[in-house]
């Protein structure tokens, strides 16, 4: 199997901002840092369970999609609600990469 192919550049961008870094960390244990979430956290992570991090909506909208352009974190699409979680497949390649330099 071919090791997945990850723009080092996008996700380097995405990290440099503490913000970006927490959500990662939180949604590595969603079930320590958001269990009063109504669905499933299999489901993964509700846009608007983020704003514990005392920022409006739109700039935890505005560091989500960083995220997902960078690919650090798939999105999931129910109805009205967005889903995260954490791309394993990207963070490892990352790390990969990382370790070649």
């Amino acid at each position: 199997m071919q090791p997945k192919n990850v723009d080092s550049d996008a996700v380097l961008k995405a990290l440099a901002h503490p913000v970006r870094r927490k959500i990662l960390a939180w949604l590595k244990e969603p079930e320590r840092h958001f269990s009063g979430q109504e669905h499933p956290l299999e489901m993964g992570v509700c846009a608007g369970q983020f704003e514990r991090c005392g920022l409006s909506q739109s700039t935890v909208s505005a560091h989500l999609a960083t995220l997902a352009a960078a690919d650090l974190v798939t999105t999931r699409r129910v109805g009205q609600w967005v889903f995260y979680k954490r791309n394993e497949d990207t963070i490892g390649a990352f790390r990969v990469a990382l370790s070649d330099l």
